[in-house]
């Protein structure tokens, strides 16, 4: 059931979760629909102490969801007119699929701007990996052919604060799975940028994560889909998944944007050797052929020249960030790889150089098999630390890695210490964790300035 954020004047609305969306949401709705009210507010553990000054809800009944049960929570939400869900309260939990039974419009923030606006001019990127990458490219060349350009979702602003800005000719959100697995109205163009296996725990296999994921093609307002043909197990899953009769653009292929091992490509001639680029690594140069693609099918045209359209473009943050090069030896920050697949294209992205890898995070039953394999045989020296990295020295070893180039460490402060004494002129000294953060740190962002902070402590 499709819901429009104006249609929730005068509402009792249920909100379920914290963070910047639902922020944003209370924020509009206070602002835009003062008769619309938040009246239940539930959360996964004890909500922040300024919950209800973020929600400008002084009234609303708060709760508490237990992990083993919550049918106070479905009770009282019961009683609204909507629940707004944070995108990391899962659709697949018992309670959401007792709401939704029940006949009760769950949603989010994202899905009520999408279904105010509608697709026209918007761009909807997705992936396992790739998709910050991707949306910010195709804002920022947008913006450097004179498209007036906006920049949303998990990147940006969250996707209602754009109704406090000016209409942009060019919307581009980035989606998660956690966004498409109940949103009902698509964007104009969809791009799927990888996929693989991620997020078991939120949507209870690899099947239905996939499932999820590749929903996004089929949502009623995609006109167009673009598609990494480079990514295997994304083409074997669309051609199960996918409806056939979306039009596609592949980017990856030689008939189209694509990427060598000096150039980027259109429709096999040269435009931009890969040292011009702003970005390190094949899998980023496939990145920019995404957006490129994605901007030809929202009818973007002529296309922006390489490389003078990416100038001023900055890298994200954690994501193959150099954070110091000291003593010959560059130190970089790839925090934001939380899978075997995405520490593998890091690895890919310093060829010629000795690398020494800190990984391990999270155990989401990742397997490391290839990861080990390819350590093993390109020499390089992974350092593990909790939980995931005995798992992954292990794949190392077995893989036929030496002991000296498989070391386990109690924590990021002993591995740092350790890619000290490991270090020569040359080295790259990688945070690569191939696994989530949520183990031992809030996100991905704070285990990446915690790698920072040590860091610079010594140089």
């Amino acid at each position: 059931m499709s819901v429009r954020f104006s249609q929730l004047d005068g509402a009792r609305v249920g909100v379920w979760g914290a963070g910047r969306e639902i922020a944003s949401f209370a924020d509009q709705l206070a602002r835009r629909l003062p008769s619309a009210r938040i009246a239940v507010a539930a959360f996964d553990g004890t909500p922040p102490e300024d919950v209800r000054d973020t929600l400008r809800a002084p009234d609303a009944r708060i709760l508490t969801v237990e992990i083993d049960g919550g049918e106070e929570v479905v009770a009282a939400l019961a009683a609204c007119d909507v629940v707004v869900r944070s995108p990391g309260v899962s659709i697949h939990r018992s309670e959401m699929r007792a709401l939704r039974e029940s006949g009760m419009p769950v949603t989010t923030a994202t899905a009520l701007w999408l279904a105010e606006h509608g697709g026209e001019g918007v761009i909807g990127v997705t992936g396992t990996k790739g998709k910050s990458t991707t949306a910010a490219l195709a804002c920022h060349l947008a913006r450097a052919v004179g498209r007036r350009a906006s920049l949303a979702g998990n990147i940006g602003v969250p996707a209602l604060d754009l109704l406090d800005g000016d209409a942009a000719d060019v919307t581009v959100l980035e989606l998660s799975s956690y966004h498409i697995a109940d949103l009902d109205t698509g964007p104009e163009v969809a791009v799927v940028t990888s996929l693989f296996r991620e997020h078991t725990d939120w949507h209870g296999s690899e099947e239905a994560y996939h499932a999820d994921k590749l929903r996004l093609l089929s949502l009623p307002g995609v006109r167009k889909a673009v598609i990494n043909a480079r990514d295997e197990r994304l083409a074997r899953a669309i051609a199960e998944l996918a409806p056939a009769d979306t039009p596609t653009l592949l980017f990856g292929v030689p008939e189209r944007w694509d990427v060598s091992a000096e150039a980027i490509l259109s429709k096999g001639e040269p435009v931009a050797r890969l040292d011009q680029l702003p970005l390190r690594g094949e899998h980023n140069a496939l990145n920019l052929c995404g957006a490129l693609t994605a901007l030809e099918a929202l009818g973007v045209s002529p296309p922006p020249p390489l490389p003078a359209a990416l100038h001023g473009f900055l890298p994200l943050a954690h994501r193959l960030e150099t954070v110091a090069e000291s003593d010959g030896v560059l130190w970089v920050n790839d925090s934001i790889s939380t899978t075997p697949e995405s520490t593998l294209a890091a690895l890919a992205s310093f060829p010629g150089r000795e690398v020494v890898v800190i990984a391990g995070g999270q155990d989401r039953g990742q397997d490391y098999a290839e990861l080990g394999r390819v350590l093993a045989e390109t020499g390089a020296t992974v350092i593990g630390v909790p939980s995931t990295g005995p798992r992954v020295i292990a794949a190392a070893a077995d893989a036929g890695a030496p002991s000296s180039r498989a070391i386990e460490a109690a924590d990021m402060r002993e591995a740092v210490a350790l890619t000290r004494t490991l270090a020569r002129p040359g080295s790259v000294i990688l945070l690569s964790p191939a696994a989530p953060s949520y183990d031992n740190y809030r996100d991905f962002e704070q285990r990446g300035e915690r790698f920072r902070a040590l860091v610079e402590q010594r140089t």
